[in-house]
């Protein structure tokens, strides 16, 4: 069964034909910039535009930058406000005409990591991306505790995301230097309260882990995510393969 999988992010909207048994693209990716405003139905052509630059798939795998409870997202902090309560599983379904599955980004990033990973997975582990905001995705002994959005915790007086995401780094016109303290009090801060096992940090940032994360000390061991910034278009195949986790809409008229 071929299956597609399509990342939603801040700045741009990804996907690619998915080999859910290892983990890897079956071909390259599409991306198209995310739109703005980034209200439903500009979202929803921009997923429907990448869709199309594929064929021969069966099912689809969408994430979303918030959290996502049967298919509807609750929140919007990275997107427009019109996604809130939004029935996304069926306007996507809707639209591709193919059933789809929509969950949590950084759920979906770790869900892939965690497959694939080669990680040890006792314990708690997290996992972290670090782009337009903050995203967080929890495993207890490799099962997923969805929709944590542990990047929202409170962070010297702010949202964590407004002072350690990426997008806080460029804003903010931070050396790395600067940006690690900024990510290492955030991590000390979520060590304190979670004690995990391991972390995983993603993003696109991750592609640059080299200047930044040899400058952060924290008790718990870090390692960066092998899939990199593929990750969530991977976690999201590999759980629309899985409908009994991703609850889905099925098109009309099937």
């Amino acid at each position: 069964m071929a299956i597609l999988g399509i990342d939603i992010g801040g700045s741009g909207v990804k996907g690619a034909p998915v080999d859910t048994e290892r983990g890897e693209l079956l071909g390259e990716r599409f991306r198209v910039p995310t739109p703005q405003p980034s209200d439903v139905t500009g979202v929803v052509e921009a997923v429907t535009q990448v869709a199309a630059h594929f064929d021969g798939y069966d099912r689809v795998g969408v994430t979303f930058p918030g959290v996502v409870v049967d298919g509807v997202t609750r929140t919007a902090a990275n997107v427009d406000k019109s996604w809130i309560d939004a029935p996304a599983a069926r306007l996507f379904t809707e639209r591709l005409g193919k059933p789809v599955s929509v969950l949590n980004d950084a759920d979906a990033a770790g869900v892939a990591e965690i497959a694939f990973g080669g990680h040890d997975q006792r314990g708690l582990t997290m996992m972290l991306t670090f782009g337009t905001g903050i995203g967080s995705a929890l495993f207890l002994d490799g099962t997923l505790i969805p929709n944590t959005e542990f990047g929202h915790l409170e962070l010297d007086g702010k949202d964590a995301e407004l002072r350690a995401s990426d997008r806080a780094r460029e804003q903010d016109d931070l050396s790395w230097e600067k940006w690690a303290g900024r990510v290492q009090d955030y991590l000390r801060h979520v060590e304190m309260l979670l004690s995990p096992r391991l972390f995983i940090v993603g993003g696109g940032v991750s592609k640059k882990a080299e200047k930044w994360l040899p400058l952060i000390e924290v008790r718990t061991p870090i390692v960066t995510a092998k899939l990199l910034n593929n990750a969530g278009i991977v976690g999201a195949a590999v759980i629309a393969g899985q409908p009994s986790i991703a609850p889905e809409t099925t098109p009309r008229g099937a």
